[in-house]
Parts: structure tokens; C-alpha cells; sequence
């Protein structure tokens, strides 16, 4: 599978989402699954915008996705695909090669948006996010701490907020049991310089550089919400709202819901910077991503049809210039800013 793209920015500070009016009369049932942030959640209001499209957002869905897709017919017509997500489904054979639909309806979309694999487009990605280092800039200025660089720094600025007993904890981790807690590791992994296959194609983690990873893990933990086990992405995301904790490597389409002014009350407060390293020499302690649609296999050609065109008016320019600051676009049109600092 290979995808090219350009780090763009995240711009300017709103996570209201605006949609645009859809061009197409749809008149076939399509439906939709995928996670809900904000930029899904704008992506899917557009679609929604055409007429008979049925959608569903919740932070569960990679639980259902592949056994609704292997159903004849798919019980979803467009699906949210990552770049680990969309494994499972290539594998199972679940999705259907996009490239003559492309070539009737997908003129706008750039070259590094399609997604191939053995030959074929199998997904459209319309963004790119990775875990980076959000911080409360006035409780580092008031505390006279330099926006940390290095795990060590991090803990050191940890040790100095949790005595000054400015916010409920130090710091917010997406530590939750499962995927969360396994990401965490293997970006504080990657960032030691770990390799995860080692001679003969053998699991290679259990090491002096996996044993550092853990380490550095399990010191966080002490400055972290005692439920650091249930925290995943949105925990953290209402913790920093919420005025709970004072830094976390976190994913950057989140942040712009730290400016929502109808649910944060540190609208104006956290700013954004790159991930630390977790090593002298290391690199960023996280992992890029991208996110986008694709459409299920077990269709008609007709709803295919009609599934395509649909995401394409969800994730198309106009949604892109009414909803800019929700993510860092791959969308022709994406104007990039301040909060992507930590992206790049």
C-alpha cells in the first residue's frame, strides 16, 4: 500500500462545523460509518446534504466495520478508513477498487489522495494527523517552564505544575486499555529508533529499547488521572477543556476543539507543539497518519455509484474552505495556520 502526501497546517481557531450546499440530487439510500471529531463530523454533515444519506459517528466503529462490510449487501455504503484500519479490510476483500469511478466523477482530487494497493485506488485520504505536544502556554509562562522538547523535560515540567497545584493533573494521556495504550507504545518505541521485526521476520520489542519505551510510559502515568486506563483520545480532549490537566501528546485533529467556545473553557490557552523525543538523538515520539472514505464492495453499481459521488461532495473543496481549521486537509483549498505547528 503506498500513499504520498504533503504536510499541510492546521489553520485559524473554530471547531464549529459549516456546511456547504450539496450539487447532487441524490436519490439512492447511501449510508456512512465512521469515528466522530470534528472533521468527520463536518465531513459528514456535507454528505448528509445530498439527500437520502444515513450516517454513523461513534468512537467505536472499527468494532463493526469489518463485519458489516463482509454482509451481501454491506450494511454501510462509505466507511472511514485509516492508514491501519483499512488493513483488516483489504484483507478480507471488503472494499471495492475505486478507479472507474474516479475516472467518471473524481476529477478533483489530487495524486496523493488515492490510496493503492496491488494496482488498485482502494481509498480516498482527505487528511493527514499525528499525536503532537498540546500545552496550557499561560500555566508554562506563569511557571517560567520552556515548552518541553525532550520526555525528560516533560517530566520535569510535570513535577514542577503538580506543585503548584495549578490544574488537577500534570499531565493527560490516551493510556486506555487496548489500541490506545498499544499506539502509545509503539510511538515512544519508534521514537527510541526501535525496529518491530527483527532477523527471520520475528517480533522484535522485548529489548533494552522496549524496555525504555515502558519506562518512560510508566513515569508519565504518576502525573496522569489515576483512571489513566479508560483515557483515550476524547477523555483527554474534555480534560483539556475542562481546565483538568496542563500538557498531552495528543492528536492533532483535536485541536481545535480546545478553541470551541461552546464547550472549552480554555478557549485561547493551548497552543500546539512537535512531539517530544523520548531520547537524546531520538526522533518524535509519534506516528503519521492518514484518514479518508472508501466504499464497500457488496454494492450494486448503481449505489457505488451514488456512495462515491456522496463522499466527494462530504469531502470536496467548499467543505474544505467552510471547515479549515478541523484538520489538516489533503483537499485542494486547505489553507494551513497555527495549530498544525506541532504537525510539522
Amino acid at each position: 500500500m503506498k500513499l504520498s502526501f504533503t504536510l499541510a497546517a492546521v489553520a485559524s481557531l473554530c471547531a464549529s462545523v459549516a456546511v456547504a450546499e450539496c450539487k447532487l440530487n441524490n436519490d439512492v439510500p447511501v449510508s456512512y460509518l465512521g469515528n466522530s471529531f470534528a472533521a468527520v463530523k463536518a465531513e459528514a454533515a456535507a454528505m448528509e446534504e445530498c439527500g437520502n444519506v444515513t450516517v454513523e459517528l461513534n468512537s467505536e466503529f472499527q468494532d463493526k466495520i469489518n463485519e458489516a462490510l463482509k454482509a451481501d449487501p454491506a450494511l454501510y455504503s462509505i466507511v472511514m478508513v485509516t492508514n491501519g484500519g483499512i488493513v483488516s479490510l483489504l484483507n478480507d476483500g471488503t472494499l471495492r477498487p475505486l478507479n472507474d469511478l474516479i475516472d467518471k466523477y473524481g476529477a478533483s482530487l489530487g495524486e496523493n489522495q488515492l490510496v493503492q494497493y496491488d494496482g488498485q485506488v482502494m481509498a480516498i485520504a482527505t487528511r493527514v494527523n499525528n499525536q503532537h505536544l498540546m500545552y496550557r502556554k499561560d500555566i508554562l509562562a506563569d511557571l517560567g517552564i520552556s515548552v518541553p522538547k525532550t520526555y525528560d523535560e516533560v517530566l520535569a515540567a510535570a513535577e514542577k505544575i503538580k506543585a503548584a497545584g495549578v490544574v488537577d493533573y500534570p499531565i493527560g494521556g490516551t493510556y486506555k486499555s487496548g489500541w490506545n495504550l498499544a499506539e502509545e507504545f509503539v510511538n515512544m518505541y519508534l521514537g527510541h529508533g526501535g525496529t518491530f521485526i527483527a532477523d527471520g521476520n520475528k517480533p522484535s520489542i522485548n529489548n533494552e529499547k522496549g524496555v525504555s519505551a515502558l519506562e518512560i510510559m510508566k513515569a508519565l502515568t504518576a502525573y496522569m488521572d489515576p483512571e489513566y486506563l479508560v483515557s483515550d483520545s476524547t477523555y483527554v480532549q474534555q480534560q483539556f477543556q475542562q481546565g483538568k490537566i496542563a500538557m498531552a501528546n495528543l492528536w492533532a485533529t483535536r485541536a481545535a476543539a480546545m478553541h470551541d467556545t461552546e464547550e472549552s473553557q480554555v478557549v485561547g490557552l493551548v497552543a500546539m507543539a512537535g512531539a517530544p523525543v523520548p531520547v537524546e538523538g531520538g526522533i518524535p515520539a509519534s506516528s503519521n497518519w492518514w484518514g479518508g472514505w472508501a466504499i464497500a464492495k457488496n454494492l450494486s453499481d448503481e449505489a457505488a455509484a451514488a456512495a462515491f459521488q456522496v463522499a466527494m461532495e462530504g469531502t470536496d473543496a467548499e467543505t474544505v474552505k467552510s471547515n479549515n481549521d478541523l484538520a489538516v486537509w489533503l483537499v485542494d483549498g486547505y489553507q494551513p495556520g497555527e495549530l498544525a505547528q506541532g504537525v510539522v
